[in-house]
């Protein structure tokens, strides 16, 4: 499973089941894909 996170989208690779389930992940702590992103700005 692999996580591409660009400054104006997000990528995931995997499995349908790999992708469901890290979404669910995700979902917990962010509550749009606009918050993910920015988030994960600051750490890069």
């Amino acid at each position: 499973m692999k996580v591409y996170i660009l400054p104006n989208r997000v990528t995931l690779v995997g499995k349908a089941w790999q992708i469901r389930h890290k979404l669910k992940q995700y979902s917990k702590e962010y509550t749009t894909v606009q918050e993910w992103i920015t988030a994960n700005k600051v750490k890069l």
